[in-house]
């Protein structure tokens, strides 16, 4: 793991807290909760990693869902249209999603 890979994934635990190592573990099984939580936060958290890694994307309020079926819902604001566009290939190109819907909505300067 280089360095960048390490800082990407130690942002990543800090963003999402201490459902963030679920990612890197998503065959293992709760005894008393589905798989597909835990496959399903590892998406979210593959994307905000991405996201945060990425020089267009990384200053936006981006936020990052998946429901049970791999579909991923972005939400939040971002300074421009290429960083939505940004966040929208990201997601796409991230394993096992399904689809991605966008409510990002660009943010206006006052």
């Amino acid at each position: 793991m280089n360095r960048i890979q390490f800082a990407i994934f130690v942002l990543s635990a800090f963003l999402a807290g201490p459902q963030s190592a679920a990612w890197a573990i998503d065959t293992y099984s709760y005894p008393n909760e589905p798989k597909q939580f835990v496959t399903d936060s590892g998406i979210t958290t593959a994307i905000q990693a991405k996201l945060a890694g990425d020089a267009q994307t990384r200053f936006g309020d981006i936020k990052v869902d998946t429901d049970e079926n791999g579909v991923v819902w972005l939400s939040g604001a971002a300074t421009t249209q290429e960083a939505i566009d940004a966040a929208m290939k990201i997601a796409q190109a991230t394993a096992e999603v399904r689809a991605v819907q966008s409510g990002i909505r660009l943010r206006t300067r006052n």
